[in-house]
């Protein structure tokens, strides 16, 4: 195919429209092919790297909640000790207790 032929085929394809439903979508998808629309996808990924990792804790687990960790991280396709920390610091940023106010004694005024 030369390149005239190309840019003609690619001025003529259908844009993709807007689906109502997952099945239209399919149904799309079964009569396109992905590979003509390339060029018109937008990859988009934000990745963020642990900084200064400096310090390790080991942690013993039950063999149930190990299993079920397991299953979790097969899941998300990330590692276990990846998937533990994210936990541990969703929860610590989300418990954070209100701040202390000092109480005034009857020596300090």
């Amino acid at each position: 195919m030369t390149a005239e032929e190309k840019e003609s085929e690619r001025k003529s394809k259908e844009p993709i429209p807007h689906f109502a439903s997952r099945a239209e979508e399919a149904q799309f998808w079964d009569s396109h092919d992905f590979a003509d629309y390339w060029d018109e996808w937008k990859l988009t990924v934000k990745v963020r790297f642990a900084k200064n990792l400096s310090e390790g804790i080991h942690i013993r687990l039950d063999p149930e909640t190990l299993s079920r960790v397991r299953s979790e991280v097969s899941q998300r396709g990330i590692g276990p000790s990846t998937l533990i920390r994210m936990w541990l610091l969703e929860r610590l940023q989300g418990s954070r207790p209100p701040p202390r106010h000092r109480r005034s004694s009857p020596g300090d005024q």
